[in-house]
């Protein structure tokens, strides 16, 4: 499992958020978030989905954990935030880790991440979020990015 380095810039997102433990809430979260995106047209060849998991569960308390589903949005465009929250992610410095789109593969991946950072000498930015990112080209090909902010 090796990152790759990149660096992700600032952008505004449509978001939808889930409150509670993580797990399968998550998901339905994310497909109802998908039928909102597409719903609205905004789904294409260079949409960009995250999901990013607010909190961390080691020191908030399960059912006050947030998790965002989020389309990244072009700077132009116009969104009518009656059914979504609009906000910003900061850009910068990413450990980029490309992974298979199972559970199973974004479990294990977790269980090691903080082991690579470490045995990459990264430091991780503990003042940005961490992103799970989905393109057309990954999700065709049944993959997904974790992101890890890195100084």
């Amino acid at each position: 499992m090796k990152a790759e380095i990149e660096k992700i810039p600032s952008c505004r997102i449509a978001y939808m958020r889930q409150i509670g433990p993580y797990g399968i809430a998550n998901s339905q979260l994310m497909e109802k978030f998908k039928c909102w995106v597409k719903s609205n047209n905004l789904f294409n060849n260079t949409s960009i989905i995250l999901g990013i998991a607010q909190d961390n569960p080691a020191f908030v308390r399960p059912e006050n954990c947030r998790y965002d589903a989020c389309l990244v949005l072009p700077d132009d465009y116009y969104v009518n935030a009656d059914e979504v929250s609009l906000s910003n992610i900061s850009g910068g410095r990413h450990a980029v880790f490309k992974i298979n789109h199972t559970a199973e593969a974004v479990q294990r991946t977790w269980t090691k991440i903080f082991l690579e950072l470490e045995s990459q000498r990264f430091s991780l930015d503990e003042t940005r979020p961490f992103l799970e990112r989905y393109t057309v080209e990954l999700i065709n090909n049944h993959y997904c990015e974790i992101c890890v902010p890195i100084q």
